[in-house]
C-alpha cells in the first residue's frame, strides 16, 4: 500500500529534476516564480484565486450533487493517501488553456485559477486530476521519463471523469461519431500530453495506442465508465458496499 502522499519517499534523481522544472516551468510558471508551489489560501486576496478557492471548496463539499470526487477522495484515504484540501490543491496562474495538471513531484493538484471558467469546469478539473493522483497513490508511476505510463493515466483520466459525456461533447459539437467515446478518450489523452511534454504528436499518439485497450479498460476505483452523475453515484455506493465487505472477511 502507497504511503499518504506527503510521505512518498526519496526524490527523483537531479536529471528528473531538471526534466520536472522544465515542465513546470512552461505551464505552471508561478512554481518558477515562487520556487515552490503556492499553499492553501495565501493568496486568497486576488479575485481569481479567491473565486478559484471557493469553487473548490464547492465541489469537495457537495459530494451528493457530483459524486465522481466523492469516490475518488475516498478511495485515496482508503489506498493510505488521503487528501487534504490546503496541502493537495494550489490554485495558480497557468500558461495556455491548460485548466490543471498533477505535479507529482509534491504530490499536488494544481488548478488553473485563469482558465477555469465556471463550477462546473471545475468539477471535471478537479475529477480528472484526483485520477492522476490515485494512480500515483496505488502504482509506481514513472511521469518525467516514461511517456507511457503518463499516456496510461491520461486515457484513464478522459475516460473516467466525464470529460468525454455526450453532453460535454455536444456543447464541443463533437458527436454523432461510430465508437465516439473512445475517439474522445483518445484524442484527449494526446491533447493532455503535448500540453505538459515537449514532444512530437506521432510520439504522443503511438504512446496512447500501445497501452490504450489495457487503460481504457481500467475502471479503478470506479468500476465501470461513470458516463454520468447516476452512473457516479452507483459506483460509489459499489465502492462503499465492496469496502465493507472486504473489512468483514
Amino acid at each position: 500500500m502507497a504511503g499518504a502522499p506527503d510521505e512518498r519517499g526519496p526524490g527523483p534523481a537531479a536529471g528528473e529534476q531538471l526534466q520536472q522544472q522544465h515542465v513546470g516551468c512552461q505551464v505552471f510558471p508561478e512554481r518558477l516564480a515562487q520556487g515552490k508551489p503556492q499553499q492553501g489560501f495565501l493568496s486568497s486576496f486576488f479575485t481569481n484565486n479567491q473565486k478559484c478557492q471557493l469553487m473548490l471548496l464547492q465541489t469537495l463539499e457537495t459530494s451528493r450533487s457530483y459524486p465522481y470526487v466523492k469516490l475518488l477522495l475516498d478511495a485515496m484515504k482508503h489506498s493510505g493517501c488521503a487528501v487534504n484540501r490546503e496541502r493537495h490543491f494550489s490554485c495558480e496562474d497557468c500558461n495556455g488553456n491548460v485548466s490543471g495538471g498533477f505535479d507529482a513531484s509534491v504530490s499536488q493538484i494544481v488548478l488553473c485559477q485563469n482558465n477555469i471558467c465556471n463550477q462546473a469546469h471545475m468539477n471535471r478539473v478537479v475529477t480528472h486530476e484526483l485520477i492522476h493522483a490515485f494512480d500515483h497513490c496505488r502504482a509506481h508511476v514513472d511521469w518525467f521519463t516514461n511517456v507511457r505510463h503518463l499516456a496510461c493515466s491520461e486515457v484513464r483520466a478522459a475516460n473516467l471523469s466525464g470529460d468525454c459525456s455526450l453532453l460535454n461533447e455536444i456543447f464541443r459539437l463533437h458527436f454523432g461519431l461510430k465508437r465516439h467515446h473512445q475517439t474522445c478518450v483518445r484524442d484527449r489523452a494526446i491533447r493532455s500530453i503535448l500540453a505538459v511534454r515537449n514532444i512530437s504528436k506521432e510520439v504522443a499518439q503511438k504512446a496512447v495506442d500501445e497501452v490504450f485497450e489495457s487503460c481504457f479498460n481500467d475502471h479503478e476505483p470506479f468500476g465501470r465508465i461513470p458516463h454520468n452523475k447516476t452512473y457516479a453515484r452507483y459506483a460509489h455506493r459499489d465502492f462503499q458496499n465492496r469496502d465493507r465487505y472486504y473489512s468483514n472477511i
